[in-house]
């Protein structure tokens, strides 16, 4: 038979749709080691790496922008827009270029999060093209002003091409896909021990003083240290290489590293809305600490799923950013259902994959 060869097509933006589309990746080789993974994306290997622990080849293009963006919630909607009408003038060559590069290859099967281009790159290359997300660009873009419809209305209608939506949760309505199937949380799970991470990095407070600060891989400039000098017997862990030095302040430097395998020995998580962190920490029943996002329509949705499953605290941006974070003495919110949410996302993917290679 002949080997099955899966491309994954990831958008460019952020790190979140990388990581959770790796987690699903990592959990068809795991099932299927015979499955070749090709990886399309600009994330960097290292991070595909830290998810995906077999062999898989990494082909570094972008098919779309996503959100231009400063920071983690600084976005650039001109610099957006421009780059979008630039992908749309160009759109054939890329989508032909692809093609090229997909029947070399012999792909049978496109899996993408969730560039709109993945679906015309799929009927020109004759294969399907599934996807998964818990939104679509059409939305985010839709949501800001008139100089968008056009380009949202295009990208609208080749979302309608995908073959087969895999629908997250937190997820808007995603109107435009014409074949839905809901699954549960997707994402990484912790690699090593509490044990082993508490020595490894030095960390003694007790859970409900263990503090994972993450905002996410384009990090934070006004994150407000100063607050933690407060918490003198807390500990804070973060990512950010920019973080200054304090006392009560883990920085994690080690690529092999990933927040998810700090998030079991913490009492809460500080993150931006993003569907990745909430994900892996709701999987853990980790509480969440996030903050509202007026200019990012996904958010609404985000910070509703975790209300209705997580523990959790939602502040304005002034409580975050300019409070003395007072929160960390309050207990979190119950979650409104007791229905937990299913968190088999990966897998239920990873079947529907395998199942698909065995009949083809």
């Amino acid at each position: 038979m002949e080997r099955p060869i899966l491309y994954l097509a990831i958008t460019n933006h952020g790190f979140g749709h990388a990581t959770r589309t790796a987690a699903v990746a990592a959990t068809i080789q795991k099932l299927c080691p015979e499955v070749l993974l090709i990886v399309v994306s600009t994330a960097p290997r290292w991070l595909l790496e830290s998810y995906i622990e077999g062999d898989f080849i990494h082909r570094p293009r972008g098919f779309d922008v996503g959100v231009v963006q400063k920071d983690s919630l600084t976005m650039d909607k001109a610099a957006t827009l421009e780059k979008l009408l630039e992908i749309k003038k160009n759109h054939r060559s890329i989508i032909a270029s692809e093609v090229n590069f997909i029947r070399q290859n012999r792909v049978h099967l496109i899996l993408a999060d969730i560039p709109f281009l993945a679906t015309e790159i799929g009927k020109a290359a004759g294969i399907p093209c599934w996807m998964m997300s818990n939104f679509g660009f059409d939305f985010i873009y839709r949501n800001w002003d008139d100089t968008f419809t056009e380009v949202a209305d295009w990208i609208s209608s080749c979302y309608s091409k995908c073959d087969r939506l895999f629908r997250l949760p937190f997820h808007e309505p995603m109107a435009a896909f014409r074949n839905i199937t809901d699954v549960g949380l997707t994402g990484g799970s912790p690699r090593y021990s509490a044990d082993e991470i508490r020595s490894t990095w030095r960390i003694t407070a007790p859970v409900e003083k263990t503090i994972l600060l993450t905002f996410g891989g384009l990090g934070l400039q006004q994150i407000p240290y100063h607050n933690l000098q407060q918490f003198p017997d807390w500990q804070f862990i973060t990512f950010d290489k920019l973080a200054p030095d304090l006392p009560n302040l883990v920085k994690i430097g080690d690529q092999k590293y990933r927040p998810v395998d700090l998030m079991p020995i913490c009492g809460r998580v500080v993150s931006k809305p993003g569907f990745g962190t909430f994900s892996e920490a709701t999987r853990l029943d980790l509480p969440i600490v996030s903050v509202t996002r007026d200019d990012f329509a996904e958010a609404t949705f985000l910070l509703e799923g975790i209300s209705n499953y997580n523990k959790h605290q939602i502040l304005t941006p002034a409580e975050l950013f300019d409070g003395t974070w007072d929160f960390l003495l309050q207990t979190p919110q119950q979650p409104r259902f007791l229905e937990p949410i299913a968190k088999n996302g990966n897998e239920v993917i990873a079947h529907e994959v395998i199942k698909y290679f065995d009949v083809m």
